[in-house]
């Protein structure tokens, strides 16, 4: 066999290497290499490289690159481009370096790739250093070098250099469009990211998802609703990403008959089956907006579930008066199932134990994150079981637990829920040490004032409701008024 191998192999390897079985067949295909002596075709390795990529087997790669005698340009880009978009990233610029002490010249198809990689890493001094060196070779003209380097300035939170670099594009695509849209939006400036996408000539789904996340991520719901609407008037059907994103805002807006619209659309269109996060966010629109039949049947109708899907619906069903059930549905996940909780799972059961009055299933759940689950309690956990033991009467123990078993400092939440616990209890004295710690959180906070009055007027103690009083005035807090909300 001569040392290139010859045209006829070459082509049914290239054939092989892009048919259907080739992630079961990257060994054989190796041999074939091996065995009619291709580590010299550049073009088949190449190849070879990106199907590696594709499959996230760039160790492979990695080992088949290291057999070649005398890689090229074509090559070398090709594992540029794979460490870029696989990882390990930094192998990028490793691989680039190697390329160099050989003599060979970049090309712009080089670039694109290290600037991903430098934005991937998001290392913009090394991104510098790639920036300006395609420059001296005057690369900076080409489109998907121009994208990349928006990308990484993007990433590195440079919007200055990467609206530089946008401005002086004599041709911006819809790409580019969204890159900068999400690094205005990123970094607070929404009205530059809504000026750049009112100015698009052409717009994707990207593009309204972009902007419509943006805005719900700034508190503008209603906007994000508007804007939701107009996509649908314009022809743009909703992806899972959209219906990931616009389902809590339903939920947040009290917008039932928006969100059944959305669930009904992503039942009919499949993305209720393909996408386990779609489900997700039906079963929690559902959830808050108090449908539990309707959260209920989602949850059992789910093509695929994940430990967030169990998540879900066992906090839906505690915050809906249902805390039995979700205690048996834990129970369900982790027998019947065998699915390991995490850390949100335990604050769904705990609110389980709260809302059904389950003190001592509370305190073994507690107990077991550690000893069986080997999950250790966070702040939200502490809050549970200070705000059952509260509930349960327990408020000395609640107390005890906060201030000598806590391994970490209590926040307001959970001085908030010993606080609660002591107007049903008369704890005066507690509520009292609860309030001064809270006054360091949240001294803005009038409710807590208020509550701490109400339990000293509970208990007669007109002279501590009065101590109260002053002490609001002191700090210019006022009541707040009661208000009420009509759909």
């Amino acid at each position: 066999m001569t040392r290139g191998g010859c045209p006829t192999v070459e082509r049914k390897l290239l054939r092989l290497l892009h048919g259907g079985e080739t992630r079961t067949r990257l060994r054989e295909i190796h041999g074939h290499f091996l065995r009619h002596g291709l580590l010299h075709s550049n073009q088949l390795l190449s190849h070879f490289v990106s199907i590696c990529a594709s499959l996230n087997k760039m160790p492979y790669a990695t080992l088949v690159f290291r057999q070649s005698p005398n890689p090229n340009i074509f090559f070398f880009n090709s594992m540029i481009k794979g460490y870029s978009l696989r990882g390990p990233f930094h192998e990028s610029i490793t691989t680039f370096s190697k390329m160099k002490k050989r003599s060979i010249r970049p090309d712009e198809f080089t670039f694109g790739p290290l600037l991903k990689a430098c934005s991937n890493l998001r290392d913009l001094n090394l991104g510098l250093e790639v920036y300006k060196e395609l420059l001296v070779l005057g690369y900076e003209r080409y489109g998907s070098i121009r994208i990349g380097a928006v990308e990484l300035f993007v990433n590195c939170g440079r919007m200055v250099y990467a609206n530089n670099v946008f401005d002086e594009m004599p041709q911006r695509d819809v790409i580019v469009y969204n890159l900068m849209i999400r690094g205005f939006c990123k970094f607070g400036d929404v009205e530059a990211g809504l000026g750049l996408f009112r100015r698009m000539g052409e717009r994707s789904v990207v593009s309204w998802n972009t902007m419509i996340s943006c805005l719900v991520q700034n508190k503008r719901d209603e906007d994000a609703l508007r804007l939701f609407r107009g996509m649908l008037g314009r022809g743009f059907e909703p992806d899972d990403a959209t219906v990931a994103v616009i389902l809590p805002l339903c939920a947040r807006l009290g917008e039932l008959d928006i969100g059944k619209w959305v669930h009904s659309y992503a039942e009919s269109s499949g993305l209720y089956r393909d996408f386990v996060q779609v489900g997700n966010a039906i079963l929690d629109f559902y959830c808050k907006c108090g449908e539990l039949d309707k959260a209920l049947e989602s949850f059992n109708n789910m093509p695929i579930k994940n430990v967030v899907s169990w998540n879900s619906m066992i906090l839906g069903l505690a915050l809906n008066g249902k805390g039995d059930r979700g205690l048996e549905l834990f129970e369900e996940m982790t027998g019947r199932y065998g699915l390991s909780p995490n850390d949100s799972t335990f604050v769904g059961v705990l609110a389980c134990c709260i809302h059904a009055g389950r003190l001592q299933r509370g305190r073994d759940i507690f107990a077991s994150m550690v000893t069986d689950y080997r999950v250790e309690p966070k702040l939200e956990h502490y809050g549970c079981i200070v705000d059952l033991l509260g509930r349960s009467g327990c408020v000395k123990e609640a107390y005890e637990l906060i201030i000598r078993n806590m391994p970490v400092k209590p926040n307001a939440a959970v001085w908030g829920a010993l606080l609660s616990a002591c107007r049903t209890s008369g704890e005066s004295e507690i509520a009292e040490c609860a309030v001064k710690e809270l006054i360091e959180f949240e001294p803005w906070n009038s409710g807590n004032y208020v509550l701490l009055s109400n339990i000293y007027a509970e208990s007669g103690n007109w002279s501590g409701v009065e101590r109260v009083r002053i002490l609001m005035k002191e700090k210019f807090v006022e009541k707040n008024v009661g208000q009420s909300v009509i759909e």
